[in-house]
Protein backbone atom coordinates (compact mmCIF):
# COMPACT_ATOMS: atom_id res chain seq x y z
CA UNK A 1 0.00 0.00 0.00
CA UNK A 2 1.40 3.40 -0.93
CA UNK A 3 1.98 6.12 1.64
CA UNK A 4 -0.80 8.23 0.16
CA UNK A 5 -4.12 6.45 0.55
CA UNK A 6 -6.88 6.32 -2.01
CA UNK A 7 -10.46 6.98 -0.97
CA UNK A 8 -11.31 3.27 -1.09
CA UNK A 9 -8.27 2.31 1.02
CA UNK A 10 -8.89 5.08 3.52
CA UNK A 11 -12.60 4.26 3.90
CA UNK A 12 -11.84 0.54 4.32
CA UNK A 13 -9.36 1.27 7.13
CA UNK A 14 -11.76 3.68 8.84
CA UNK A 15 -14.71 1.26 8.60
CA UNK A 16 -12.64 -1.48 10.25
CA UNK A 17 -11.41 0.86 12.98
CA UNK A 18 -14.86 2.29 13.79
CA UNK A 19 -16.41 -1.20 13.91
CA UNK A 20 -13.58 -2.38 16.16
CA UNK A 21 -14.39 0.52 18.48
CA UNK A 22 -18.00 -0.68 18.72
CA UNK A 23 -19.82 1.33 16.04
CA UNK A 24 -22.28 -0.29 13.60
CA UNK A 25 -20.94 1.47 10.51
CA UNK A 26 -22.87 1.33 7.25
CA UNK A 27 -21.11 2.33 4.04
CA UNK A 28 -22.31 5.01 1.56
CA UNK A 29 -25.39 6.17 3.47
CA UNK A 30 -27.52 9.12 2.36
CA UNK A 31 -27.39 11.76 5.10
CA UNK A 32 -30.32 14.23 5.26
CA UNK A 33 -30.30 16.50 8.31
CA UNK A 34 -29.91 20.22 9.13
CA UNK A 35 -30.68 21.06 5.50
CA UNK A 36 -27.60 19.07 4.44
CA UNK A 37 -27.83 16.21 1.94
CA UNK A 38 -24.87 14.08 0.81
CA UNK A 39 -23.55 10.51 0.66
CA UNK A 40 -21.54 9.87 3.83
CA UNK A 41 -18.81 7.21 3.47
CA UNK A 42 -19.51 5.57 6.86
CA UNK A 43 -22.34 6.20 9.37
CA UNK A 44 -23.80 4.66 12.56
CA UNK A 45 -27.32 6.18 12.74
CA UNK A 46 -27.89 5.02 16.34
CA UNK A 47 -24.65 6.35 17.83
CA UNK A 48 -24.66 9.25 15.30
CA UNK A 49 -21.00 8.66 14.54
CA UNK A 50 -19.37 8.36 11.12
CA UNK A 51 -16.61 9.39 8.75
CA UNK A 52 -16.24 11.11 5.37
CA UNK A 53 -13.17 10.89 3.16
CA UNK A 54 -13.21 13.87 0.81
CA UNK A 55 -11.52 13.24 -2.55
CA UNK A 56 -11.95 14.39 -6.11
CA UNK A 57 -12.55 10.80 -7.24
CA UNK A 58 -16.31 10.98 -6.62
CA UNK A 59 -16.61 14.79 -6.69
CA UNK A 60 -17.03 14.78 -2.88
CA UNK A 61 -16.16 18.47 -2.66
CA UNK A 62 -19.19 19.26 -4.79
CA UNK A 63 -21.38 16.78 -2.88
CA UNK A 64 -20.55 18.44 0.48
CA UNK A 65 -20.17 22.20 0.13
CA UNK A 66 -18.26 24.46 2.50
CA UNK A 67 -21.54 25.86 3.88
CA UNK A 68 -22.85 22.36 4.56
CA UNK A 69 -19.54 21.40 6.13
CA UNK A 70 -19.82 24.39 8.52
CA UNK A 71 -23.40 23.38 9.40
CA UNK A 72 -22.25 19.86 10.32
CA UNK A 73 -19.33 21.27 12.32
CA UNK A 74 -21.73 23.46 14.33
CA UNK A 75 -23.94 20.40 15.06
CA UNK A 76 -20.86 18.49 16.13
CA UNK A 77 -19.84 21.28 18.55
CA UNK A 78 -23.32 21.03 20.10
CA UNK A 79 -22.70 17.31 20.69
CA UNK A 80 -25.45 16.20 18.30
CA UNK A 81 -23.19 14.07 16.10
CA UNK A 82 -19.57 13.11 15.48
CA UNK A 83 -18.31 13.05 11.91
CA UNK A 84 -14.63 12.40 11.21
CA UNK A 85 -13.84 14.27 7.95
CA UNK A 86 -10.57 13.77 6.09
CA UNK A 87 -9.62 15.85 3.03
CA UNK A 88 -7.27 14.42 0.40
CA UNK A 89 -5.53 17.81 0.10
CA UNK A 90 -2.83 16.57 2.51
CA UNK A 91 -1.22 13.18 1.72
CA UNK A 92 -1.90 10.74 4.57
CA UNK A 93 -0.36 7.35 5.42
CA UNK A 94 -2.39 4.48 6.89
CA UNK A 95 -0.67 4.90 10.29
CA UNK A 96 -1.41 8.64 10.37
CA UNK A 97 -5.03 8.11 9.35
CA UNK A 98 -5.64 5.50 12.07
CA UNK A 99 -3.87 7.63 14.70
CA UNK A 100 -6.02 10.67 13.86
CA UNK A 101 -9.22 8.60 13.78
CA UNK A 102 -8.44 7.01 17.15
CA UNK A 103 -7.72 10.44 18.65
CA UNK A 104 -11.01 11.75 17.26
CA UNK A 105 -13.01 8.87 18.77
CA UNK A 106 -11.19 9.13 22.13
CA UNK A 107 -12.06 12.82 22.38
CA UNK A 108 -15.67 12.23 21.31
CA UNK A 109 -16.19 9.38 23.80
CA UNK A 110 -14.62 11.37 26.63
CA UNK A 111 -17.00 14.29 25.99
CA UNK A 112 -20.04 12.03 25.70
CA UNK A 113 -19.19 9.95 28.79
CA UNK A 114 -22.07 10.26 31.29
CA UNK A 115 -21.37 11.98 34.59
CA UNK A 116 -24.28 10.44 36.49
CA UNK A 117 -22.15 8.85 39.24
CA UNK A 118 -21.16 12.34 40.43
CA UNK A 119 -24.80 13.41 40.52
CA UNK A 120 -25.77 10.25 42.40
CA UNK A 121 -23.00 10.82 44.90
CA UNK A 122 -24.22 14.37 45.55
CA UNK A 123 -27.80 13.16 45.92
CA UNK A 124 -26.66 10.46 48.35
CA UNK A 125 -24.72 13.00 50.37
CA UNK A 126 -27.76 15.27 50.48
CA UNK A 127 -29.98 12.37 51.58
CA UNK A 128 -27.46 11.35 54.24
CA UNK A 129 -27.36 14.92 55.56
CA UNK A 130 -31.16 15.00 55.69
CA UNK A 131 -31.24 11.65 57.50
CA UNK A 132 -28.59 12.86 59.97
CA UNK A 133 -30.60 16.01 60.70
CA UNK A 134 -33.78 13.95 61.15
CA UNK A 135 -31.93 11.57 63.48
CA UNK A 136 -30.53 14.49 65.54
CA UNK A 137 -34.00 16.01 65.88
CA UNK A 138 -35.41 12.63 66.93
CA UNK A 139 -32.65 12.21 69.52
CA UNK A 140 -33.30 15.71 70.88
CA UNK A 141 -37.03 14.98 71.26
CA UNK A 142 -36.28 11.66 72.96
CA UNK A 143 -33.78 13.32 75.29
CA UNK A 144 -36.32 16.00 76.22
CA UNK A 145 -38.95 13.31 76.90
CA UNK A 146 -36.55 11.35 79.13
CA UNK A 147 -35.62 14.53 81.02
CA UNK A 148 -39.32 15.42 81.50
CA UNK A 149 -40.07 11.90 82.77
CA UNK A 150 -37.12 12.10 85.20
CA UNK A 151 -38.32 15.48 86.56
CA UNK A 152 -41.87 14.12 86.97
CA UNK A 153 -40.59 11.01 88.73
CA UNK A 154 -38.46 13.13 91.09
CA UNK A 155 -41.46 15.35 91.88
CA UNK A 156 -43.66 12.30 92.65
CA UNK A 157 -40.93 10.82 94.83
CA UNK A 158 -40.51 14.12 96.70
CA UNK A 159 -44.29 14.40 97.28
CA UNK A 160 -44.41 10.80 98.56
CA UNK A 161 -41.49 11.46 100.94
CA UNK A 162 -43.19 14.62 102.23
CA UNK A 163 -46.46 12.74 102.80
CA UNK A 164 -44.65 9.96 104.67
CA UNK A 165 -42.82 12.51 106.82
CA UNK A 166 -46.10 14.27 107.67
CA UNK A 167 -47.76 10.96 108.54
CA UNK A 168 -44.84 9.98 110.76
CA UNK A 169 -44.93 13.36 112.54
CA UNK A 170 -48.68 12.98 113.23
CA UNK A 171 -48.13 9.44 114.53
CA UNK A 172 -45.26 10.60 116.76
CA UNK A 173 -47.37 13.45 118.13
CA UNK A 174 -50.22 11.06 118.91
CA UNK A 175 -47.86 8.66 120.68
CA UNK A 176 -46.40 11.50 122.74
CA UNK A 177 -49.91 12.57 123.82
CA UNK A 178 -50.83 9.05 124.87
CA UNK A 179 -47.62 8.69 126.83
CA UNK A 180 -48.36 11.93 128.71
CA UNK A 181 -51.86 10.72 129.71
CA UNK A 182 -50.83 7.27 131.02
CA UNK A 183 -48.57 8.35 134.02
CA UNK A 184 -51.25 10.70 135.40
CA UNK A 185 -53.85 7.94 135.37
CA UNK A 186 -51.49 5.52 137.10
CA UNK A 187 -50.59 8.12 139.71
CA UNK A 188 -54.28 8.73 140.51
CA UNK A 189 -54.91 4.99 140.90
CA UNK A 190 -51.87 4.56 143.10
CA UNK A 191 -53.00 7.45 145.29
CA UNK A 192 -56.49 5.99 145.67
CA UNK A 193 -55.13 2.59 146.68
CA UNK A 194 -52.91 4.21 149.31
CA UNK A 195 -55.86 6.00 150.92
CA UNK A 196 -57.84 2.76 151.22
CA UNK A 197 -54.93 1.00 152.90
CA UNK A 198 -54.52 3.71 155.50
CA UNK A 199 -58.25 3.70 156.31
CA UNK A 200 -58.26 -0.05 156.79
CA UNK A 201 -55.34 0.17 159.22
CA UNK A 202 -57.13 2.63 161.45
CA UNK A 203 -60.21 0.46 161.59
CA UNK A 204 -58.18 -2.53 162.69
CA UNK A 205 -56.60 -0.65 165.56
CA UNK A 206 -60.00 0.54 166.87
CA UNK A 207 -61.34 -3.01 167.08
CA UNK A 208 -58.45 -4.24 169.23
CA UNK A 209 -59.17 -1.70 171.99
Amino acid sequence: MADTLSEFEGCTLLARLFRRRGYAIERNVMFREYGVEFHVDGWDSTARVGFEFLTSEDDDHDDLTLEEYNTLTAAQHRGELALFIIDEVEPLSAADLLAEANGFLDEFEADRRPRKPVTKKSARKKTTTKAAKRSSAKKAVKKAAVKKAAVKKAAVKKAAAKKAATKQAVKKKAAAGKAAKTPAKKATKRSANKGVTKKAGKKKQTTRR
